[in-house]
């Protein structure tokens, strides 16, 4: 009964406390607020190891290993309650109070953040206690005591189940709410309409996608786009009521405005190719789509902002999204001329929550972590000597220009394959440099020239194949780039921290033998 009683406490604390996130802030839920914090203390190397062994559903995994550790706490402050009830509830406390700072630890956070894991902690004290007092009354004088245990089980079930049905009202209220919360947001972006670029890409040319089986599509749908961020719930911001601000060191005139004021500017189209630093060689952290949306480098020029080689004071551009991540991008990198984007569209479609609706920075060139901050609320122009972004206070580079690599994407690592033609294939990138060649060799021998698609320009992957004569056998493939520049891609192996890996992706494969 003791374990059962924590249990459904903690049940209910739960609900309560989800209830009070959905009226103010869903970052704000007990489990959200102690998830974040826990990326946030996380050393580097167990967060790498976390995305290679679970990928995208790192969250998913983190989110139902909280409740995990919170279940079997909940158990042994039953078993505890019914000891000594008044360190039980000073723990239950204690549990409000971890989630309380949890999340006064979170960008952007105020004190009523601290409310929902309070409301929950007093609400699961009182149901443990009410639990824990029922399972322990005494029998009625007189009563047998095998009848008198039947009637007290009879009793604890009843209010069990009676408050197992109230936590679920509450839930589903909690979720209601939520989900009226969030109903502005999605109607508008339902709403919204990409605006005509006033220069459009033009068509992916003829040749770029290669059509190999195995080998994904060059432009990758958005459904199928990576997404890598530390938002445990995924921000869904209202377009009717976004606002971007520009001010900080060299901005002579800072810049407020509304979706519809930064849609008034030129609007361009761009195909460019996003890569993740957590990107492993031969990851799938690595992206292709066609972003629509206003120069970057042209609003700060609007803003009086003149980069560090024109003499300006300001090389780091930090943006800030609205779950207060901030991302440092170099000022050079976004004014030198590439397409450095706002983008509202992706793919012909309004940006996806997941991706940044309603507005979200590209850059190309440069890994996310230093260049792709989404739901984008703020831009500050400071210096990289004034200020270390997010992830640059957790052991990554300030500054990261994306490496060339290679990828075999078919056949896939141990397949087992005929004899005879075999195509291998894959993608190169090399983004604001591009890819000139690609070459795969078998077991160390010599290097053979693949076939690369057509280029769509210099800020996008390129495919590429090279047709195997397999024969029976283990074999090892390799694979290795040239960039625009005529650098090739280096062998020597490195993991991903601190400005990405490197390394020739290789995959191994059986080849039956004939008969």
């Amino acid at each position: 009964m003791g374990a059962v009683s924590g249990l459904v406490a903690a049940v209910a604390g739960l609900a309560s406390a989800q209830l009070a996130a959905a009226a103010g802030r869903p970052e704000a839920s007990p489990v959200t607020a102690v998830g974040g914090a826990v990326v946030d203390l996380t050393p580097v190397a167990v967060r790498e190891w976390a995305i290679r062994l679970f990928g995208t559903s790192d969250k998913l995994v983190l989110g139902l290993g909280i409740l995990a550790v919170l279940a079997a706490l909940a158990v042994g402050t039953g078993l505890l309650a019914v000891r000594h009830l008044p360190a039980a509830l000073a723990v239950t406390g204690g549990f409000g109070l971890v989630g309380a700072l949890a999340a006064l630890s979170r960008p952007e956070a105020s004190w009523r953040d601290a409310l929902p894991s309070l409301v929950g902690a007093l609400v699961s004290a009182g149901v443990l206690y009410l639990l824990v007092t029922a399972a322990g009354r005494t029998r009625p004088a007189g009563a047998p005591q095998g009848r008198a245990d039947s009637m007290d089980r009879r009793r604890f079930g009843r209010l069990v189940v009676a408050v197992l049905a109230a936590s679920a009202g509450v839930g589903i209220g909690a979720r209601r709410l939520g989900a009226h919360g969030s109903a502005d947001a999605t109607a508008s972006r339902a709403r919204f309409r990409l605006p005509r670029p006033t220069v459009p890409a033009p068509p992916v040319p003829a040749g770029a996608d290669l059509r190999v089986p195995g080998l994904g599509p060059f432009l990758t749908p958005n459904q199928d786009f990576y997404r890598v961020d530390t938002a445990l719930v995924v921000p869904r911001v209202d377009a009717d009521t976004w606002r971007l601000r520009i001010h900080g060191e060299g901005v002579t005139r800072p810049l407020e405005l509304d979706l519809r004021q930064l849609l008034a500017r030129p609007v361009v189209e761009h195909d460019i190719t996003l890569t993740c630093v957590s990107n492993e060689v031969g990851g799938p952290y690595a992206g292709n789509a066609r972003w629509l949306g206003v120069r970057l480098g042209d609003l700060l020029r609007e803003a009086g902002v003149r980069p560090p080689s024109q003499g300006g004071t300001a090389d780091q551009l930090v943006a800030r999204s609205v779950d207060g991540m901030t991302i440092g991008t170099p000022v050079e990198a976004v004014m030198d001329g590439r397409a450095a984007l706002l983008a509202v569209g992706m793919n012909g479609r309004p940006l996806p929550f997941a991706h940044g609706f309603p507005v979200r920075m590209v850059v190309p060139g440069l890994y996310g972590y230093v260049s792709a901050c989404k739901w984008l609320a703020e831009l500050r122009l400071t210096t990289f000597a004034a200020y270390d972004a997010y992830w640059v206070r957790r052991s990554w580079a300030q500054q990261a220009v994306i490496k060339t690599q290679a990828r075999i994407d078919t056949p896939r690592p141990y397949a087992d394959l005929s004899p005879g033609r075999v195509a291998v294939a894959g993608v190169a990138w090399a983004q604001h440099r591009g890819i000139e060649r690609v070459q795969v060799r078998v077991d160390g021998g010599p290097w053979q020239e693949a076939r690369l698609g057509t280029a769509d320009g210099v800020d996008t992957w390129r495919q590429w194949v090279w047709p195997w004569q397999a024969t029976p056998g283990r074999h090892r493939l390799e694979v290795r780039a040239t960039d625009g520049a005529g650098a090739v891609q280096t062998g020597v192996r490195t993991g991903t921290v601190p400005d990405g890996a490197t390394g020739w992706h290789t995959v191994d494969v059986n080849v039956r033998a004939l008969g």
